[in-house]
């Protein structure tokens, strides 16, 4: 009898604090390809597919849908097909996996089974049929993207019946893994890891808006959007160089300060949730290769394609919350171990005073909050604003 192979947890694919076995693609019993996903599993950053490393059967499932799981842990047995080499599917077993799921697809099962939960989520909510759309993902997985492009298509969607007069409306959504990992992780830094201290500063950014308006037409050429975000990322890289304790990790007998600068960008995926991809390296890195990084991660992060390591090893995090309308936001929780969080604010033109060869005067300038939140156990006081003085200086002496 040929030897079970198992199939587990891989160590290199956990990312976040905890792991949940979130879907079953196969069942005991089903024929699989080398390479086809068998299970799905989801963190508070990413949801994970584990394939199978060859063809065969799946024998014995050994963790259960709901159940957590650690880095390692037997998910579940494969027998492999008699007389196949290891690692390649031979035809005859391509062709039993084929029929299996063509048979799921016929009986309205496949594509729902292979749904990730925000996308699965979505699907339910609006009641939408999933049969004829072409996804965008992996192997013609449908994404969030899709769903949402064809909830905009759809006038049914659109449409919700008033309350009667006189009766109360509410809707219930459950809470799907990634949110509730978010809300544990928050209250966690908050309030048991953490003492949070944050500062504001404003800065001027006349000239980092002169300078991209120059810009934008030739990084566009090149095929990258010259955004604000890659000027802050620029920015707090050079401040963290000034300051590099921001750019540290607290433990109870030393502080590790990174020489390296991986910077996680703070990006909101609608009414799911946020994620933080990580730009790593970014003190070897120009505008250019800065703003050509971010357009990678932020539109693979919104079509749900990240990849475990897009989203590890972050060092420094920065909130762009203006973009969504906010001025300020405090404190912004620190994204744990790290020390330290920057927040953007909205951009809005206000009336400044400047003094113009020895003269006060009335200027309206493009301005807006930027705040460094802290581990106080890490940064005082002193640091804190010494870093802040560097990310406006840069900010505003933008050549």
């Amino acid at each position: 009898m040929t030897d079970l192979v198992e199939i587990r947890f891989p160590e290199d694919q956990q990312e976040g604090t905890e792991a949940t076995v979130t879907r079953w693609l196969v069942s005991e019993g089903d024929v699989v390809a080398a390479h086809d996903p068998v299970v799905e599993i989801e963190t508070d950053k990413v949801v994970i597919e584990v394939p199978a490393p060859e063809a065969g059967r799946i024998m014995d499932i050994k963790i259960r849908q709901d159940e957590d799981v650690q880095p390692n842990d037997l998910l579940c047995t494969l027998q492999p097909q008699a007389g196949s080499d290891r690692g390649e599917t031979t035809a005859g077993n391509a062709d039993t996996a084929t029929a299996i799921k063509d048979r799921d697809n016929k009986e309205g099962h496949g594509k729902r089974d292979l749904l990730s939960p925000a996308v699965r989520q979505r699907v339910l909510e609006y009641d939408l049929d999933i049969t004829n759309i072409s996804g965008s993902g992996r192997d013609g997985r449908i994404t969030l993207h899709d769903v949402e492009t064809l909830i905009k298509e759809s006038p049914v969607a659109h449409t919700t019946s008033p309350p009667a007069p006189g009766t109360d409306s509410s809707e219930i959504i459950a809470h799907d893994k990634m949110r509730k990992r978010i809300a544990d992780n928050m209250v966690a830094s908050l309030l048991h890891t953490a003492p949070h201290v944050t500062a504001v500063f404003e800065a001027d950014l006349s000239a980092v808006l002169q300078h991209r308006e120059t810009h934008k037409e030739s990084f566009a050429a090149k095929g990258t959007p010259l955004t604000l975000t890659a000027y802050f990322v620029a920015a707090a890289a050079s401040a963290i160089r000034k300051v590099p304790q921001v750019n540290s990790r607290w433990f109870d007998d030393h502080l590790e300060i990174y020489h390296h600068i991986n910077m996680g960008i703070g990006t909101a995926l609608g009414d799911q949730g946020l994620i933080v991809p990580v730009i790593n390296d970014v003190q070897t890195m120009d505008l250019q290769a800065i703003a050509a990084r971010l357009l990678d991660l932020t539109s693979r992060a919104r079509d749900n394609k990240l990849q475990p390591a897009d989203v590890r090893g972050g060092t420094f995090t920065i909130s762009n919350h203006g973009v969504s309308g906010s001025l300020f936001a405090t404190p912004i929780i620190i994204n744990q171990p790290q020390s330290s969080i920057l927040g953007i604010g909205k951009i809005e033109k206000r009336v400044k005073i400047r003094e113009i060869d020895g003269q006060d005067v009335i200027a309206i300038r493009p301005m807006c909050y930027v705040s460094l939140t802290i581990d106080h156990r890490v940064l005082d006081g002193y640091q804190t604003n010494a870093f802040l003085t560097a990310f406006v200086s840069h900010l505003e002496n933008w050549s």
